[in-house]
């Protein structure tokens, strides 16, 4: 019975978000456009993240390239190295795991946001003085999301592959022309173009489940921080699902 009601209310809540979606493409084509709120939102949404964004993209470089060293040592590749880290990165690790520190920062301050503006009456007081709460808090944010998330995911894939160089470096005393002169000969458009375009996707459903969960948050201070709670757990399900299909959909055009 528990399991029966979590799964209804799940697919209650999808509905929902698809309403709140349609709602959206709906707005976002309308006049006025918030430009100036637009930029404020990227701004604050890009700029703020890209510290974050770095720090986790030289991780990300120095680990796997720690870890998978002293594997293809034992073989003798050591030469594959520089090739095989760019392809992961660029392919998957760097969009999916960017993505996943993305939601953990945006989604949840962005619930936590508009949560306590409900709470506090603030966007019914919008509503009240004339002014579209939806068109102003919610298409501003979902589309700074979606415009922002590739240009992180772009940086932090660059800054993964000189940390990965690095180590390269101490380890095997590879040149800097050299190392990028491999990665740049294993990469194909084919590699980059769909993990660039899915990182769209990635940021549109960010910012949207971010909104939807702060927009209609629960009253009470115990509503704000489950919606930047749920806004986090419901983004991050949602960008596996998410990748999945887009690999798939790869995976299919590749064969053709």
């Amino acid at each position: 019975m528990f399991i029966s009601s979590k799964i209804e209310s799940f697919f209650i809540e999808i509905g929902e978000l698809t309403f709140f979606a349609h709602r959206f493409f709906k707005e976002v084509f309308s006049k006025p456009f918030e430009f100036k709120e637009l930029l404020r939102q990227c701004y604050y949404i890009g700029n703020k993240s890209l510290f974050l964004v770095g720090i986790t993209g030289f991780i990300i470089g120095l680990v796997m390239t720690l870890q998978t060293r002293p594997t293809l040592e034992e073989f003798g590749a050591e030469s594959w190295m520089p090739s095989m880290v760019s392809i992961s990165i660029i392919r998957e690790i760097g969009p999916v795991i960017i993505a996943l520190t993305f939601a953990g920062r945006i989604a949840s301050g962005i619930g936590a946001e508009l949560g306590s503006m409900r709470v506090t009456e603030q966007i019914d007081a919008m509503e009240v003085s004339g002014t579209n709460p939806f068109k102003y808090l919610v298409v501003t944010r979902v589309l700074a999301a979606t415009f922002m998330l590739p240009i992180l995911v772009l940086m932090g894939d660059a800054i993964a592959l000189y940390g990965s160089y690095i180590i390269e470096n101490i380890k095997g005393e590879v040149s800097f022309l050299l190392y990028f002169n491999k990665v740049f000969d294993s990469l194909e458009f084919g590699d980059l173009i769909p993990a660039i375009i899915k990182t769209y996707f990635f940021g549109f459903a960010i910012g949207l489940v971010g909104c939807f969960k702060g927009y209609y948050c629960d009253k009470g201070t115990v509503g704000v921080g489950l919606a930047a709670n749920s806004a986090v757990v419901f983004s991050s399900m949602l960008l596996f699902i998410l990748d999945f299909i887009a690999v798939f959909i790869t995976d299919i055009f590749v064969e053709i």
